[in-house]
């Protein structure tokens, strides 16, 4: 069974390949741009060790480029699909919108078309918790209203949510979207909180604090991020639309400052911070509600926090 893959380098998706090449009955095509985002060195050691396994295949490919695309999907008969491929980064999307229409929204297209052409029996897609906007209702269910995005970056998030539904609606083609809570853990982005954090602290550099650390996230473990994606994978709707939206979230807030209090821990050091207000497009807190699916794959229980960093900084250590 022939499984593809997008953003293969990436954080998401260098794990969840690591997890599906345990199964020999799959062979994953993993496609990544290998774009300057962050650290290439990181995508490339990910890659190095992804190359390891037998079942993986990668290919160089940018999803804007729809030709080079569609040779994956003539060689290959591609039976699910998951577009990790995304431009991330609430602040960044602030800077360069047009990186994000590009990735988020044509790249989008031209892959859902693909797999609409190619008849793959399951589209799964990364959506996040930014389409929530700023929410006063907690934990957020898939049922609320999401028309109000903070950000471009989740504004094409949404769309993609759209773009799903009608290629469901009119196709019968079975679509998930996942809405990622604030991932986390080994082999992680650069620009994101924990290893930013960790890395400033290392070095006894000052740490950028909005909102006097008053903001609170759903942090979101790794591997139940890898859990949920691989048993959602083949069990796509069955419903006349066959399209579905699922949060994926730990189910639980943190203060921010609580959060950089568990990094100071695992390093023994003191942050030093510089304040600024709350951030354009920074919502103020996200909490998820992950029943719906955690009732469709039976998940009982979620990494707590505290040992999720310390898993992390067993890694980071490790690099160093």
């Amino acid at each position: 069974m022939n499984i593809l893959i997008t953003g293969a380098a990436g954080f998401i998706g260098f794990h969840l390949i690591q997890k599906l090449c345990e199964n020999k009955n799959y062979n994953i095509i993993g496609i990544d741009n290998l774009n300057n985002y962050y650290d290439v060195n990181l995508k490339q050691s990910r890659l190095k060790i992804l190359k390891k396994n037998k079942n993986f295949t990668f290919k160089k490919i940018d999803l804007s480029r729809n030709s080079f695309l569609k040779k994956v999907f003539d060689q290959y008969k591609i039976k699910y699909v998951v577009n990790l491929a995304a431009q991330a980064g609430v602040r960044y999307s602030i800077e360069k919108p047009e990186k994000y229409f590009d990735s988020n929204l044509s790249g989008f297209f031209n892959l859902i078309n693909l797999c609409k052409t190619h008849h793959v029996s399951h589209f799964v897609y990364a959506s996040t918790s930014s389409v929530y906007g700023d929410q006063k209702k907690f934990p957020v269910k898939e049922t609320f209203n999401t028309d109000n995005p903070l950000s471009f970056y989740a504004a094409t998030k949404k769309c993609n949510e759209i773009i799903a539904y009608s290629f469901s609606n009119i196709y019968q083609m079975p679509t998930t979207g996942l809405r990622f809570f604030t991932v986390y853990g080994p082999y992680g982005r650069p620009d994101m909180a924990l290893f930013k954090f960790a890395n400033l602290l290392k070095k006894n550099k000052k740490i950028k604090l909005f909102n006097n650390g008053n903001h609170e996230r759903d942090f979101t473990y790794i591997s139940d991020i890898v859990e949920g994606i691989v048993k959602i994978l083949e069990k796509p709707s069955t419903k006349k639309i066959p399209h579905e939206i699922y949060n994926i979230g730990g189910n639980k807030s943190y203060k921010l400052k609580d959060f950089i209090a568990l990094i100071e821990k695992n390093l023994n050091k003191k942050a030093k911070f510089i304040k600024y207000p709350l951030q354009q497009g920074d919502v103020r807190k996200t909490q998820a509600s992950s029943s719906k699916l955690d009732k469709l794959v039976n998940k009982k229980k979620y990494t707590k926090l505290e040992l999720g960093i310390k898993n992390f900084f067993e890694w980071y250590n490790s690099q160093r």
